[in-house]
């Protein structure tokens, strides 16, 4: 019943996901894989009448799979690749089809301990996690409290649609044909008896200025629902979470608040293919400059200001090289102090760059301009003047400064993947 296909061409993270949905009709989606060990597996529900690409599924999936989560998101029926009738399927008919897709991931030993919804989707899920048994922990994102909500977007077509059977109604510039049988399905929908048998954790999250489902759904599911139950406000962020840098936050916050529930390790595993010693940049966002680093075990990430472009979601190359200068020198200290014995009790390390003309450098040559950092090293303890002059010194000594001062050469060689046109 259930089949897994792998799209020609697409990165080995990322494979399409075919399942049969309860309703006979093939569904589509897409499961993001992490580059390591999985540690744990959600199902995404999208928005109403988005699909599964929507950029918030899209960016929330990719971000927590860099995290070692991975996430399969699909297209509810009728919508995107999917098949069947939209206008027929109705509340109930998502809810069955997260129902399957759950079913799908547990027959491939993959079964979703998180079930993450937005909008409408949020509502789903709320409805299905009952009957997911592998599913620990639930996330909504702008989720209505009444799933009727929507209804407001066939406007004046309810009438006709009542009357008629059905009516072509334009969502999202598209065209539908919704049947009489979805809007009543929508309408007998309601969460009030399933919130307060969720029996999982619930976490809410809700952008106070949302215009298209008021934050008072929030509130409502809140207070239905039972402990454990978390809110987080995602201030700024629009309906769609059609921002990176509030996406990212989302995934951030998820991925962090899910680890309680869903015993996940401290943190994931080094990624298979990342050798001893290597450290792997990836790119996380082709239309910006945001970067995923792998070291080891260890999760970073770069970024760059707004102003050239990024989302300033993290710190910028040159911040980074700052950083390890300044970490390099105070671990040098710390060392040195340890081993003699001193009397130490603290070191920071303020570290600024610029770059400036080799002229106004008193120890640079050249007529280029220049790399030039400037470090305040500040010692708190009680050290003599001897003990702090031999500190200093040392400083000049942590193997960042000495690689800065010597300058590198780097060795460089291509590894091209060919993707289709």
């Amino acid at each position: 019943r259930y089949g897994v296909a792998l799209r020609k061409g697409a990165p080995m993270a990322r494979e399409t996901f075919e399942f049969t949905g309860e309703g006979g009709h093939k569904l589509v989606g897409r499961l993001e894989l992490p580059d390591g060990p999985t540690r744990a597996t959600a199902l995404f529900a999208h928005c109403f009448t988005c699909g599964k690409d929507i950029f918030a599924a899209t960016r929330i999936a990719r971000r927590l799979s860099a995290l070692g989560i991975a996430v399969l998101r699909f297209d509810f029926t009728g919508l995107g690749h999917s098949e069947g009738e939209f206008g027929n399927s109705g509340f109930s008919g998502n809810v069955a089809d997260l129902r399957a897709a759950a079913a799908a991931l547990a027959a491939r030993g993959m079964a979703p301990g998180l079930l993450i919804g937005h909008s409408l989707g949020g509502a789903a899920v709320l409805a299905a996690a009952r009957s997911i048994a592998s599913a620990r922990a639930v996330v909504t994102l702008g989720a209505p409290f009444d799933p009727g909500h929507v209804a407001h977007h066939f406007g004046a077509h309810v009438r006709t649609i009542e009357d008629e059977g059905s009516a072509e109604v334009q969502l999202g510039g598209r065209p539908y044909k919704i049947a009489r049988r979805f809007l009543r399905d929508i309408d007998g929908a309601t969460l009030i008896h399933d919130l307060p048998l969720l029996k999982k954790a619930l976490l809410v999250l809700h952008a106070p200025g949302d215009t298209v489902v008021g934050i008072e759904n929030a509130a409502a599911i809140f207070t239905a629902a039972k402990h454990p139950k978390s809110f987080v406000s995602l201030d700024g962020a629009d309906h769609l979470i059609s921002k990176a840098v509030d996406a990212d936050y989302a995934a951030e916050v998820i991925a962090t608040w899910a680890a309680r529930y869903l015993d996940l390790p401290a943190a994931p595993p080094p990624p298979p293919g990342v050798p001893e010693g290597v450290t792997r940049v990836s790119e996380a966002d082709a239309k910006g400059f945001l970067q995923h680093i792998t070291t080891g075990k260890h999760m970073l990430r770069a970024d760059e200001p707004e102003i050239y472009g990024g989302t300033d979601a993290a710190p910028s190359p040159y911040q980074l090289l700052a950083a390890s200068l300044g970490a390099c020198t105070s671990m040098t200290v710390r060392m040195y102090a340890r081993r003699k014995g001193w009397p130490l009790t603290g070191i920071s390390v303020d570290v600024r760059h610029d770059k400036v003309h080799a002229q106004d450098c008193a120890d640079c040559t050249g007529s280029d301009r220049i790399d030039r950092f400037s470090r305040k090293i500040m010692l708190r303890g009680a050290l003599d003047t001897e003990q702090r002059a031999r500190l200093m010194a040392i400083a000049d000594k942590c193997p960042v400064h000495r690689t800065l001062e010597a300058g590198a050469k780097i060795e460089t060689e291509q590894e091209f993947e060919a993707m289709p046109a």
